[in-house]
């Protein structure tokens, strides 16, 4: 039997919603192993100018870019979406060893197969510096609370 991580395509509104949330929870985990689950075994990644091709890559490459990438808090949402694709974008903050903070700021395109797996995502990311001060993400680490504001909320 195949795994399957609903919501299933094709998406309307609220399960792009739901599957976007899905993965923003997933990734403030900071889990490699739980991340990777939701792609399909051969998935296919492009991550700024990295190739990646199946679970084992994503999964290693999940783990060095939160091994450099500390007190990581990521909000994403739906930008479009139509049957089994959604767009979003997204920004996290992040500082590195030296203390120099970062909002890096991107936009995802995904494809899933019928299973509710993706199996393609390609992202391009920009990276800001910003002053400590101009933080804008002061959750606990690990999932966004419900009552924390959207991109669109807070004007990114």
């Amino acid at each position: 039997m195949s795994e399957s991580r609903p919501p299933l395509p094709p998406f309307t509104a609220e399960t792009a919603a739901q599957k976007a949330r899905m993965a923003e929870d997933a990734w403030n985990s900071r889990d490699p192993a739980r991340v990777a689950l939701a792609y399909t075994t051969d998935s296919r990644w492009r991550n700024r100018a990295e190739f990646l091709q199946g679970r084992d890559a994503i999964q290693a490459f999940l783990a060095r870019k939160w091994s450099r990438e500390f007190d990581y808090r990521l909000i994403k949402e739906v930008w479009a979406f139509h049957g089994n694709r959604i767009a979003v974008r997204f920004a996290y903050e992040w500082h590195d060893d030296s203390g120099s903070w970062f909002r890096s700021y991107g936009n995802e395109n995904w494809e899933f197969d019928e299973h509710g797996l993706m199996r393609l995502r390609i992202a391009s990311i920009n990276d800001l510096p910003i002053a400590e001060a101009d933080r804008k993400y002061h959750w606990p680490l690990g999932r966004r609370p419900d009552d924390h504001p959207t991109l669109s909320e807070l004007g990114l």
